[in-house]
């Protein structure tokens, strides 16, 4: 496949997905700028409708042909719109469980929604990355808005301290990824299009040199800083703890869904070679992340260090599909993400309207709870019996598939490792339902005693309500619809030029 001509009126219709949300960001910056008054509908309406659009332009490019644009700098197929969807998604997902939160804590909201928006072009853009120097911007992109966003509520010292460090940790790991880009581009004879960089390693015969095992280790450790994989996972508790909930909400799925993208690309264009090599370091913080993730989150009181816990572990099984390696692995990623898009945001949403109706994130805070609120009772139980992969319900069929792929491949102790911990998992998931349903104490805890219950009309119910209800729904049947979703993905996949190659 030839190149396009590189001029931006022919590429007009590739990056439409990308612009829209940038038109969106710029409307809603004007409308800071000129309107003294700011009307709160508009901005979110605006945002919306800007997600939503884009993702209906993503569909309709499914069937178009795959393309390298911009002098080989940016990629268009379908494995990049998979993830650009799924990343649309979550935004659209993530709006509406800010606003009650921006309202009570009158943050300003204008420049929320362009973080938003900007963080998902970023994320957006790295997806469709080929070239080193647009995956750097692209991240960096990303990465400051994530900053700006733990640090948002500036009156909270928890948040500027989450910020801070957030900042200091993701310089450093940004270092570390560049350094290692350097040793390819030195390598390669100055060269920072993937394809070409690796076509240069396999003219030279380069593959088996030191050089290229360091670019592997550092881009390695850059990666494993993102994605919070351990040992390199220390900042992401401290971060969950001190940002605003629904920042967290979103940054615990666009940065794994944007790392994983970039991720596979990376090791599978440049390391073909080393592909023994990186697959074994994988599976070395796979499993150290299923292990320590899972036993940590077991002793945490706060239910958002214990989502950062549960995060962690997660990364361990979505990276599973990565290690296999081949289309099953790929879809079984892919559907694993998509499934942990709603399990996790239906938590998050649960978590915001009780933070929101008592003040606290406290575990212990949340006994008796469905005495007084059993609509987000069930819908936490539901979000959380799904992320510890309880049969019927969607997170089982997603575990499912991916330890299926990764059997199949033969990583017999990655999967073992992942069965187990799995189930280590149910424990704190099923102890937080207990305390929810069951009391101990005939006194309920002052935060439920003061608890605000909510109309019973359901058009009365609030957007947090909605996302809640929406995505508890989602983590119910999504599962028994994994047939024909991980048909439509393997058929996309086999059209991508990304499998091709």
């Amino acid at each position: 496949m030839k190149p396009e001509p590189d001029t931006f009126f022919f590429y007009g219709n590739t990056i439409i997905p990308e612009c829209i949300p940038i038109c969106g960001l710029l409307i809603i910056f004007v409308i800071d700028l000129t309107s003294k008054k700011k009307n709160t509908t508009l901005l979110y309406f605006i945002t919306l409708t800007s997600f939503l659009v884009t993702i209906i332009v993503l569909f309709f490019q499914w069937k178009a042909e795959p393309s390298i644009i911009f002098s080989g700098s940016f990629r268009t197929d379908n494995f990049d719109r998979i993830f650009q969807i799924l990343i649309v998604l979550s935004s659209i997902i993530c709006i509406p469980l800010s606003i009650e939160y921006i309202e009570r804590t009158e943050m300003a909201i204008p420049e929320f929604l362009i973080f938003v928006l900007t963080g998902t072009v970023g994320g957006m853009f790295l997806c469709g990355a080929n070239d080193l120097v647009t995956i750097f911007v692209s991240l960096e992109c990303l990465s400051l808005c994530s900053y700006l966003l733990c640090g948002y509520t500036k009156k909270d010292i928890r948040s500027n301290e989450a910020a801070i460090k957030y900042l200091l940790i993701g310089g450093l790991s940004s270092s570390i990824l560049t350094y290692g880009f350097s040793w390819l581009y030195g390598l390669s004879g100055g060269e920072t299009n993937m394809q070409k960089i690796a076509n240069n390693f396999l003219n030279s015969q380069i593959y088996n040199s030191q050089g290229l095992f360091i670019a592997l280790i550092c881009i390695i450790i850059g990666l494993s800083f993102k994605l919070s994989l351990v040992p390199f996972h220390q900042w992401t508790p401290d971060i969950y703890e001190g940002s605003p909930t629904p920042v967290v909400a979103f940054l615990s799925v666009i940065s794994k869904i944007a790392g994983i993208a970039i991720a596979t690309q990376i090791f599978n264009i440049l390391f073909v070679s080393l592909t023994n090599e990186w697959k074994f370091i994988l599976e070395i913080l796979a499993i150290s992340s299923m292990i320590l993730g899972n036993l940590v989150a077991i002793t945490q009181t706060s239910m958002k260090r214990m989502l950062a816990y549960s995060s962690i572990s997660q990364i361990g099984y979505i990276i599973i599909g990565l290690i296999t390696g081949d289309l099953n692995g790929y879809t079984s990623m892919i559907i694993y993400i998509f499934f942990y898009i709603f399990m996790n945001l239906g938590t998050f949403a649960c978590i915001i309207l009780f933070g929101l109706r008592t003040g606290t994130d406290n575990i212990r805070d949340f006994e008796g709870l469905y005495i007084k609120d059993p609509l987000l009772s069930l819908s936490l139980t539901l979000c959380l019996l799904s992320l510890g992969g309880i049969p019927p319900l969607t997170g089982f069929f997603g575990k499912l598939y991916s330890f299926w792929s990764g059997w199949q491949a033969g990583f017999f102790l990655l999967v073992m490792v992942a069965l187990i911990t799995s189930i280590i998992s149910i424990y704190y998931y099923l102890k937080i339902i207990k305390l929810m349903i069951y009391s101990k104490k005939k006194q309920l805890n002052p935060y439920i005693e003061a608890y605000i219950v909510s109309p019973s009309s359901f058009i009365e119910k609030n957007s947090i309500e909605f996302s809640m209800f929406f995505c508890a729904v989602g983590s119910i049947f999504l599962g028994f619809l994994i047939n024909p979703i991980s048909y439509s993905v393997q058929d996309t996949l086999n059209l991508s030029i990304f499998i091709n190659n």
